[in-house]
């Protein structure tokens, strides 16, 4: 560690918690006329595209802890937008399914989302903000945590 140089400053974790809560804070800025933050735009949008599934299921997609999902799935199904219903293969699961208010909600927002990927590759550019969504990517596909 340099004297001149906190050792934060290189920090890998720091530096990407702080940009997604930066960006996070800027796409909810935007998603508010909807009455919807991102991550809650998020859960929406994935079971618009995939259909029901059980939570475990779709934490995993998002790359998100199950509790912390859980904490966000209430406000949604609070509002009608998504239910938990028996799973049809096995009565004794449940999955999260999107109502017909929610895919209306999602496609409402859907317009918010496109004025932040607009504004968002406009200040980056569009390569290094693909670049940046692939290296991204491949952060949460890779197994550089697992134990050596």
């Amino acid at each position: 560690m340099s004297e001149d140089k906190p050792f934060f400053a290189d920090c890998n974790c720091l530096a990407i918690r702080q940009a997604a809560r930066h960006v996070t804070q800027f796409y909810d800025q935007l998603f508010a006329p909807a009455g919807l933050r991102a991550t809650q735009f998020a859960i929406l949008s994935r079971l618009r595209e995939h259909g029901p599934m059980p939570i475990n299921a779709l934490a995993a997609m998002l790359v998100m802890d199950r509790t912390t999902l859980g904490r966000n799935v209430l406000p949604l199904q609070r509002d009608g937008l998504i239910e938990v219903t028996p799973s049809p293969p096995d009565r004794r699961r449940h999955e999260l399914r999107l109502t017909a208010a929610g895919r209306e909600r999602q496609r409402a927002a859907f317009r918010y989302w496109e004025e932040a990927q607009r504004r968002f590759n406009a200040a980056f550019g569009d390569d290094r903000s693909t670049a940046l969504r692939g290296l991204l990517r491949e952060v949460c596909e890779s197994d550089f945590a697992e134990a050596e």
